[in-house]
């Protein structure tokens, strides 16, 4: 399922309250919705400029809203949900937060991982070895992928208030907008 509107993904972000990266509300202390709030607002705050990475932080467990259970490939799934409304950096982004937790497993043992996202890690392939994270350091999106990331490990926080989600539709608007823009000038050039 891809989100052609804004409409449609605004629509997709209000389903996850509720919504628990786990079926049986094992895992962390905040619902998908708060979740996605609450990483987007650290990102929001570390990054002001970077609208993409803001808003790949907030749609990047919508995965676990489409298809309930898929811990390994949530991120492709809300990669390719978003792409055709967001373009490739934000669908990038959001396929690589996965692959930077495996990352910084591997470089930083120490980093704290919740209960859920610890339990994932093993579905998701465990720490990197030293050939995967060799070849994830070149990717140029990299260092972003590990921002989102540690922003992801953060925003699991009972009762943190990050807003509401309606505030950014107008990001969304403008990420989207941009996309299209891009995707229609580089048909014609």
């Amino acid at each position: 399922m891809a989100a052609n509107s804004v409409d449609e993904l605004m629509d997709l972000l209000y389903a996850c309250r509720g919504v628990w990266d786990s079926p049986d509300r094992s895992g962390d202390a905040v619902d998908l919705h708060d979740h996605a709030l609450q990483t987007a607002a650290l990102l929001r705050r570390r990054h002001p400029a970077d609208k993409e990475l803001q808003i790949a932080g907030l749609v990047h467990d919508l995965g676990h809203l489409l298809l309930p259970g898929d811990d390994a490939g949530h991120g492709n799934r809300a990669a390719d949900a978003v792409r055709p409304l967001l373009g490739d950096r934000v669908a990038r982004l959001v396929r690589l937060h996965v692959p930077a937790k495996r990352y910084l497993a591997a470089m930083e043992p120490w980093h704290t991982l919740s209960e859920q996202s610890a339990r994932t890690l093993r579905l998701q392939g465990g720490a990197m070895t030293r050939a995967e994270v060799e070849a994830f350091v070149l990717d140029p999106l990299a260092e972003d992928a590990v921002r989102l990331r540690r922003a992801d490990d953060e925003g699991r926080t009972a009762g943190m208030d990050a807003g509401i989600m309606e505030d950014w539709r107008p990001v969304l608007e403008s990420v989207a907008a941009g996309h299209h823009h891009v995707g229609v000038r580089s048909r014609y050039q």
